[in-house]
């Protein structure tokens, strides 16, 4: 089960703009993540390398939590708007619920439920 200062630890990393630093930190080597019902991403290594492709594509990355992160046992609930800026200016915006499983202080499992139609696609 995670402490408090554990997960908020884990959200300033992201709101301070370091995605791939949270990942490198908090996540096992063999941690899940899941966009919605797509197949998984698994391994450390390969979110890392996910979050990095992410940040490239874009000018600017921001995230921003709304409200507090609920702790019950291994599981926390975050609800996150996130704000991605192109190369044009253009900005778009993702709301989404993250669920997350922990064992102690490392994160092994997380899914994303979003609307993807958020994003133009």
């Amino acid at each position: 089960m995670p402490s408090r200062d554990i997960v908020e630890a884990f959200a300033k990393r992201l709101e301070d703009g370091d995605l791939v630093g949270a990942i490198e930190q908090f996540y096992t080597p063999d941690a899940a993540t899941y966009e919605n019902n797509a197949a998984p991403t698994v391994g450390r290594e390969k979110l890392a390398a996910k979050e990095r492709g992410v940040l490239a594509a874009f000018k600017e990355v921001k995230a921003v939590r709304i409200g507090p992160s609920l702790i019950e046992g291994d599981n926390v609930a975050s609800r996150w708007i996130f704000s991605f800026t192109n190369a044009e200016g253009v900005t778009r915006t993702l709301e989404e619920i993250a669920w997350q499983t922990w064992q102690g202080d490392k994160l092994i499992e997380e899914r994303f439920y979003y609307d993807p139609k958020q994003l133009g696609r």
